[in-house]
């Protein structure tokens, strides 16, 4: 590794704030933001193999071909060669140009590689123990997930997960008739989102409970007081809260910024994270929610109080 420090691995279920906590670490400057190398679509020049599945399982039985593209990745080394030749756009064009920016600043400044991948949240153990991560997972209301899912009109194909042999059988075998329930409901996005979020954060629960050493982080908290929550985040990753990242976190969380995100700008990270909160209170009906709360409760009851289903956060 390039730097002193290990590299940070930000994960959880996807629309769980992961972009959000991702880029407001790097904005002290000692973090270089890498985004979703394990996203099916990732961008070839970051990295070189190609992911088959999406939450694709990494661990040391399949690794042969990962283990050098990703040791290569923390490196920084930029594929150029392999990234021109997948451009189709000036859109791919911009984005070679910001990859391959970040990565070259991060070699010449020394800066921890961060990656933000939430499709990384069954691989932690082989992020932690072949790669040397420190891991922060962010978890976000499983009815504010399942709302931010069905507003996005964003359904999951549970195939992907059933198709991962070595995933089912660590992770994910008790839940494969659940799975195949879903398969059977290809439009029901809540009963996706439902499952999703507990298999992922049963798997964060079983982690953190056999002693794995991992930053949680709810979203709400963060929310509610970005800089207090954050500066917490940054003295657990060993990172300076400067002045600079106050600034940025503050205007990222501002009660100027918009309440609530147009579909087209998804990605973004200005809002404004106290009104946000209650969104899914609006989107959903009382059934929905219902339903939500009967798929996720048992394990949901780990991470947050009953009154939460009211949107009352402590």
């Amino acid at each position: 590794m390039l730097s002193d420090h290990p590299p940070i691995l930000v994960t959880g279920v996807h629309r769980s704030g992961t972009t959000w906590v991702g880029k407001m670490l790097t904005a002290s400057g000692e973090a270089a933001y890498i985004s979703e190398p394990l996203n099916v679509w990732h961008r070839r020049g970051v990295l070189a193999v190609d992911i088959p599945h999406w939450y694709f399982y990494l661990c040391e039985e399949n690794e042969s071909q990962y283990l050098p593209a990703f040791r290569q990745l923390l490196n920084y080394q930029y594929h150029w060669g392999k990234e021109i030749l997948s451009l189709r756009s000036f859109h791919d064009l911009g984005r070679m140009a910001r990859d391959g920016s970040t990565f070259l600043l991060g070699k010449f400044l020394r800066r921890r590689p961060l990656l933000k991948d939430p499709f990384a949240a069954f691989s932690i153990p082989w992020f932690t123990e072949r790669l040397g991560c420190q891991v922060v997972v962010t978890i976000r209301h499983p009815a504010a997930f399942a709302s931010s899912l069905k507003r996005l009109n964003w359904p999951f194909d549970m195939q992907d997960l059933l198709a991962q042999p070595l995933l089912m059988r660590d992770w994910l075998a008790p839940y494969q008739e659940q799975m195949l329930a879903c398969l059977a409901k290809p439009h029901d996005i809540l009963q996706q989102a439902a499952l999703l979020w507990t298999m992922v954060y049963q798997t964060i629960w079983r982690l953190k409970e056999e002693g794995h050493s991992l930053v949680l982080v709810r979203h709400e908290d963060l929310s509610l007081d970005p800089l207090a929550e954050f500066e917490k985040l940054y003295q657990a990753l060993g990172l300076s809260y400067s002045e600079r990242a106050r600034l940025q976190i503050a205007a990222s969380s501002s009660a100027e910024n918009p309440k609530e995100l147009q579909t087209k700008k998804r990605h973004s990270v200005r809002l404004d994270s106290r009104s946000n909160l209650m969104n899914w209170r609006k989107r959903l009906t009382e059934t929905e929610i219902e339903q939500i709360k009967a798929h996720t409760w048992e394990i949901a009851s780990h991470y947050y109080r009953p009154e939460s289903w009211e949107g009352i956060y402590p």
